[in-house]
């Protein structure tokens, strides 16, 4: 299947994604007062980012912090192989582990990037000892527990300003 082509973006256009990616909830009436339309055009914009794939969905940031104690740990992997099979069996055993939220395959010295959401050290580590029981490939990996948040924005925040 051919990927949808991207549409050439204007600056409402980029102005409406950056919204969106701070202020999913925002009414579509304010956003399109703060992007200078009316409206159906706002609308009709949103409508084609969506359709393009350049908006995904919208989601809540949820304090974690609100709901109850946690931790949330960013490990490094290294796979024992680097045999394209052995990424397709690791991708497939983590993308069954509700706690592993994130997972990037990464250049450099690591196979990949996760971060794991846990209720506490002991669930992380009881997480990962079924990882590494598990059929995965897992050669290594390191871990390094979140001791506190600095900056946590939208990608395209950053990328669309």
């Amino acid at each position: 299947m051919i990927p949808p082509r991207s549409p050439r973006l204007d600056d409402r256009d980029i102005a409406i994604l950056a919204i969106l990616s701070r202020e999913g909830r925002i009414a579509k009436t304010d956003l399109a007062a703060r992007v200078n339309l009316s409206p159906t055009p706002c609308w009709d914009r949103m409508k084609r980012l969506e359709q393009a794939g350049l908006i995904r969905g919208y989601r809540a940031q949820v304090d974690l912090a609100a709901l109850g104690p946690h931790v949330q740990v960013f490990v490094t992997v290294e796979l024992d192989s680097h045999r394209a099979e052995s990424f397709q069996i690791f991708e497939r055993v983590i993308a069954r582990m509700d706690p592993i939220t994130g997972c990037w395959a990464i250049g450099g010295g690591y196979d990949y990037l996760m971060l794991v959401i846990a209720p506490d050290v002991a669930a992380f580590q009881t997480l990962m000892d079924g990882l590494l029981e598990s059929r995965a490939g897992v050669r290594r990996y390191f871990s390094y527990i979140v001791t506190k948040p600095v900056k946590d924005q939208p990608p395209a925040s950053a990328l669309l300003g």
